[in-house]
């Protein structure tokens, strides 16, 4: 687990697993919006295609506001609530 963000308004932990051949590879991400203390976990195919919206996001070289801006784009699917394990 490698935390890759985090502002006053989100975090965005990613988390990794092993192939088959014991290489790591990206097996998720964790977004949380903290002022709704609600989450939202991305996997597979929604997994790659925010992998790649944020390397092109990160090329514009954004501010917090345009991270966080971004992020609330995934808002609607943060639809569990946050926990402490």
């Amino acid at each position: 687990m490698n935390l890759i963000y985090n502002s006053e308004q989100y975090c965005v932990l990613e988390f990794l697993s092993c192939d088959a051949d014991d290489l790591l590879q990206v097996g998720g991400f964790e977004i949380m919006d903290k002022s709704s203390k609600r989450e939202t976990y991305l996997e597979g195919s929604l997994a790659e295609n925010f992998r790649r919206s944020v390397s092109t996001l990160i090329e514009s070289e954004p501010d917090i506001d345009e991270i966080d801006d971004f992020l609330s784009q995934y808002d609607s699917l943060m639809t569990q609530p946050m926990t402490l394990h």
